[in-house]
């Protein structure tokens, strides 16, 4: 038997900041992934291979726009040579999380499916390692809900879309949540008639009511957004594939080629045997943690979409850093989550940091400013007008949230990031020197609209006037 300072169980983002912080420390560590190469979802079926079809998708959009310049284009998009370019990144980015660079860190690298046999003993097919400390990291997978006839009329997921080789002409997505919407509307801009299917009464509801208008109201001009659809069957049709659904008590049906099914995430928590360790989860499976991230033992910790706080790769590279300190060290060092950003990454993007303006004046007195981005000259060059950005702050000019929506919002908005965790205050950012013309303008006049409403309006023009006047 092996016995390491520290076990980590999951390969992806948060199982691999942990293990190279560990062993970067000296610590003797092992890595146990299930699958054959490192990177998790994110890498193989979620952030990398669904960004690179977006910009595909992307570019097929331009090729199309392009014959307003008087080009012209023809044809239909080769699905496959899309996903052979969405494959070449992934392998790309897998270089860098080569089992390799591991054990030239000094890590033990097993691949196999894990499950505890007691609180520090884990074991991986024939083998079974003993953890002083333990992290389990073994992330979420799509969560595929139980629709009649769904499993017999086939359908896509994150994980199975990047294996299509044709074009669908139609696809019904089940479930408005961002990997449905990004993806939808990728397809859309393809060439693909979308539909999305919504459950609730909106999509995007999370975002700030000004953010998610704008966004629904950019996203219907490419596809169709069916909201308050309950989902009653599938099955195969003479068209191919159909979904039925109510709305109101009143049903519909809706006719694809191929139906995506994107209602939610489930931790992969069900074949670790957690409670031979005794490690306590939810009654949805996510692992219960503590704000040090430790579990119901305190020498196994669980970072990353299986502690169930935030799904975002991010998110769990942060979790992964603070246990390294507090696995390692005895440390009881506290995450905080209140300066994590996300984005979503439909066209033109979403970014989204802190309370929306509707949370924020729950709590009391909030100001909040706005600029649209056609008062911004390089979005005008761009003819990328279409967004706006609007920062929450309270009466003293403190960042409470800031959000946008537009071209690469989610690069020039970190710097609101920044702003909050420096306790800068809106009017801060407007003394920045920012060269012309750039996107991150738009954070200039927004910042710029405190300091009109503060110095010129109210008593201080006429002050300045008295004073202006009496000097000589």
């Amino acid at each position: 038997m092996k016995k390491f300072d520290l076990v980590v169980i999951g390969g992806g983002a948060g199982g691999m900041t942990t293990a190279a912080g560990a062993a970067s420390l000296g610590a003797k560590v092992a890595l146990i992934e299930k699958r054959d190469e490192l990177g998790g979802d994110c890498l193989h079926y979620g952030c990398v291979p669904s960004k690179a079809l977006i910009e595909a998708a992307n570019d097929a959009a331009k090729a199309r726009k392009a014959q307003t310049f008087g080009l012209t284009s023809t044809g239909t998009v080769d699905l496959e040579k899309i996903n052979q370019r969405v494959k070449k990144a992934v392998a790309h980015i897998q270089e860098h999380d080569s089992k390799e660079r591991f054990t030239d860190l000094g890590v033990d690298v097993f691949h196999g499916a894990a499950s505890f046999v007691d609180k520090h003993h884990v074991q991986v097919d024939d083998k079974q390692l003993y953890g002083n400390k333990i992290v389990v990291a073994v992330g979420s997978r799509a969560n595929i809900a139980p629709i009649e006839g769904l499993e017999d009329t086939g359908y896509l997921s994150n994980e199975t879309v990047f294996d299509l080789t044709e074009l669908p002409e139609r696809m019904v997505f089940i479930g408005g949540g961002l990997v449905g919407l990004e993806i939808a509307q990728a397809f859309a801009r393809l060439g693909t008639a979308v539909t999305v299917l919504e459950g609730g009464p909106a999509v995007l509801g999370k975002e700030d009511r000004d953010i998610q208008a704008k966004a629904v109201e950019l996203l219907e001009k490419e596809l169709t957004i069916v909201v308050n659809a309950q989902i009653i069957r599938c099955a195969r049709s003479a068209g191919g594939r159909r979904v039925d659904y109510t709305i109101d008590g009143q049903e519909y049906s809706e006719e694809a080629d191929q139906i995506f099914v994107s209602t939610g995430r489930k931790p992969n928590t069900e074949n670790l045997d957690l409670e031979r360790a005794g490690v306590k989860m939810d009654e949805r499976g996510f692992i219960r943690v503590d704000d040090t991230l430790r579990t119901a033992q305190p020498h196994i910790f669980a970072v990353g979409d299986v502690n169930g706080s935030y799904p975002f790769t991010h998110v769990a590279g942060m979790e992964g850093k603070l246990v390294v300190q507090n696995a390692l060290f005895h440390l009881k060092r506290k995450i905080s989550y209140d300066y994590v950003p996300w984005n979503t990454y439909i066209t033109p993007e979403i970014f989204h940091f802190g309370p929306t303006q509707q949370e924020a004046a729950k709590t009391g007195d909030v100001f909040v400013y706005t600029a649209p981005l056609d008062e911004v000259d390089r979005f005008t060059a761009d003819e990328a007008e279409e967004g706006l950005i609007k920062v929450v702050t309270n009466k003293k000019g403190e960042i409470l949230g800031a959000h946008a929506i537009g071209k690469g919002a989610g690069d020039w908005m970190q710097v609101m990031v920044l702003a909050a965790e420096k306790n800068m205050k809106i009017g801060d950012l407007s003394q920045m020197l920012y060269p012309y013309p750039n996107h991150a303008a738009a954070i200039e006049r927004v910042s710029n609209a405190y300091w009109r409403n503060k110095l010129f309006s109210g008593v201080v023009p006429k002050v300045t006037a008295k004073v202006i006047r009496w000097l000589p």
